[in-house]
Parts: structure tokens; sequence; C-alpha cells
């Protein structure tokens, strides 16, 4: 008899966690990405920091704390993964080390591969506070005596930023860029579950609040806009995409996220990159 083909082992899902500071801060920079991992079996959690009970013009404290947290479940929803929301303050997260153990634990127990995070380089200071916060988990996750109830892991995630516009001290320099356009219409709907930020809060603090529509479709239309941050990442990174897609696909890429490996985690080689993020779709 012939000798039969072997057939190729089953590709382990993967566990991705992305943490932000505030519900709606992954949808922004992950959703795109988020939506692919899920799509292709991985197992996504997103994490935000802060519970959001500061950032409105008109609400606050637990009421605006649940409601943020209902509205950051529909989106996960959306886009298959898991959101859970950390009971901290908005405006108030500090690195501290009880928070970096509680960090550890939520990455040890989601057994990571992939740990996305900010940089430390932000506007807002809850953003830097995570950034920091994670960073200083990278590492420690394979501390045995370290937040010791939460079995260590064997090797240390990956662990890279997501993308931003900051150019001091220095710019981000992506290793990869994942073409989004697929899912660009389910990011849009994950960020419209976010009716307090998406419609609401950023409107009002941005001074557009009174462009925003009243029905749902013309709102979907108009958050469509809010795109624009990804067609200019997928602008800033042609060549990366191109690389990793093909001159053709990559030339014609409209939306894309971007990311960086930070030196503090597992430094991956180029073909486990490519198997950690959503590129080959």
């Amino acid at each position: 008899m012939p000798d039969q083909p072997v057939a190729a082992a089953p590709r382990r899902p993967l566990s991705v966690v992305a943490f932000g500071a505030h519900p709606d801060d992954d949808d922004i920079k992950v959703g795109g990405s988020g939506a692919l991992w899920a799509r292709r079996g991985d197992r996504v959690l997103f994490v935000s920091v802060a519970n959001g009970d500061a950032g409105h013009q008109t609400q606050a404290g637990g009421e605006l704390a649940r409601r943020r947290q209902a509205e950051a479940a529909a989106a996960g929803r959306t886009l298959g993964a898991e959101y859970r929301v950390l009971d901290h303050h908005d405006g108030q997260l500090e690195p501290t080390l009880a928070l970096r153990n509680e960090v550890i634990g939520l990455i040890r127990n989601a057994r990571a591969d992939l740990v996305l995070l900010p940089r430390p380089w932000d506007y807002h200071p809850d953003h830097r506070a995570v950034a920091t916060v994670v960073q200083d988990a990278a590492y420690m996750v394979t501390v045995p005596n370290v937040a010791a109830f939460a079995p260590h892991m064997d090797k240390n995630p990956v662990f890279a930023y997501v993308s931003d516009r900051f150019t001091r001290p220095v710019a981000l320099r992506p290793d990869v860029a994942v073409d989004i356009t697929p899912v660009a219409d389910l990011k849009v709907r994950a960020l419209h579950c976010h009716t307090s930020q998406m419609y609401e809060w950023l409107p009002y603090n941005g001074g557009h609040l009174d462009e925003v529509p009243a029905g749902e479709a013309e709102r979907l239309a108009w958050l469509r806009g809010r795109l624009d941050e990804d067609a200019g990442v997928a602008d800033r990174y042609r060549s990366l995409l191109t690389a990793l897609y093909g001159e053709e696909r990559g030339r014609a890429v409209r939306y894309a996220e971007a990311f960086e490996v930070c030196e503090l985690g597992r430094r991956p080689e180029a073909d486990e990159l490519r198997r950690l993020f959503p590129v080959g779709g």
C-alpha cells in the first residue's frame, strides 16, 4: 500500500489577553484583531483595569460603572471576546504592587500566549499606569513565589504594545500589522455598544456633541468615521503590510491595527510572530 499522508497536527488555540485602562480602550486599539482571533478559535480576553466611573459629563460613580460594564460585555459578545472590567476607580490608577499582582494573576490564569498593552507614553495617567503595571508583570509571571496562589508560567508570554501617535521619546516601531478590513463593520458594531463613550462622553469632551446623530443607523454611519485612525495605521505602515501580506493585498488594506513587541517579554522569531497574530487569513 502506498504511504498515507501524515495529517498535520491541529493548531492549538492561543490565549490572548489585552489590557486597557477603561472600557472601550481595547475595542479601539484591538477590536479588529480580537474579532479575527476569535474567528479562528483563539481565546480573547479584554481587560479594563478601571471601571470607568468618572468618564462622563452627567453620570458618575456606581451607576456609571455598571453601565460601562454592561456596554463592555455587549461589545465583547459582538467580537467573540470575554470582557472583564476590574473595580478600580477611573482616573485614579497607580502602578502599585497590589495591582501588579492582580495583573499577574489574570495573565497566569488565562495561560496567556500573548499580552497586549499600551505604551507608557500617553496623555492619560490611567493609560500610563496600566502600561507600567503590565510591563512590571512581564517576567514576574514566571516567578513561583510571586502571587503564589496563581500557578506560575513556565515561560514568559510575548508582550506587545498597541499602536498610538505619540513620537516622544520614541515613536511606535511596529513588528506586525494586521489587516482588519474584513471585520471593520464588526469593530464598528462593538464600538457602537459603548453608548456612554462613543455618543456621549467623547463627543462632549471633544466639543462636538451636537454632531452626534439620534438614529441608530445614522449613528453607525457616523461612527464609521472613528475608523479613520485605523486607516491612518494602514497608511503609515504600508510597507510592513506588503511584507506580511504580499504586494497586492498589502496595498489594498484599508484598515489595520499595528503592534510592537515589548522587549520585557519573550522575543518571538518571525514565524512565531506570524502564528501569534491573525495575519494568515
